[in-house]
């Protein structure tokens, strides 16, 4: 169980989130300067910090973060998307190292749709599209038809299989 962060510092943070929300980052940097230092690294601080972070594309600094978050609470699924997605984008970082990432996640979370829908994104998008279709019917399976199938189709990742896709 995380403690829950106290006032004031708890308006700090929503006031981030609030700001980074309506796309006033300056204003979401400030407030969170204003969180102390011995609360940087409290999970909800750090989700907000990487939302900043992956709204202004600084994949680098939201990867870093998320980093800190699969190894500080590597139970939260959204800490490993979190890191596969600005892993992908970072400088040096790239599809493979963001694949690897969610294989060991799917290791960890067999029955999260979301990692197995995000694997079949990587695969197709390295060529890969065999393993990409597996990746889609098991993600089917654990998140419904109807719901992978609209995401599928409207992920861009996975255009090369959309013809196939929508013939499901």
């Amino acid at each position: 169980m995380v403690d829950p962060i106290e006032s004031p510092a708890s308006h700090y943070l929503l006031a981030a989130q609030g700001w980074t929300e309506l796309g006033n980052f300056a204003e979401a940097e400030s407030e969170l300067s204003q969180i102390p230092e011995s609360l940087w690294t409290h999970p909800q601080v750090l989700t907000v910090r990487y939302e900043l972070y992956a709204r202004t594309k600084r994949w680098e600094l939201a990867a870093d973060v998320a980093g800190i978050l699969v190894e500080s609470h590597a139970h939260q699924v959204g800490a490993w998307i979190s890191l596969a997605y600005a892993t992908r984008r970072k400088a040096g970082g790239g599809l493979t190292q963001a694949r690897e990432i969610l294989t060991r996640a799917q290791e960890l979370f067999p029955t999260e749709a979301l990692i197995v829908f995000n694997l079949a994104c990587y695969d197709c998008q390295l060529g890969n599209e065999a393993a990409a279709v597996d990746w889609l019917q098991q993600a089917l399976t654990l998140g419904g038809k109807k719901n992978i199938q609209q995401l599928a189709l409207a992920d861009q990742d996975l255009q090369p299989l959309w013809p196939q896709i929508a013939g499901w």
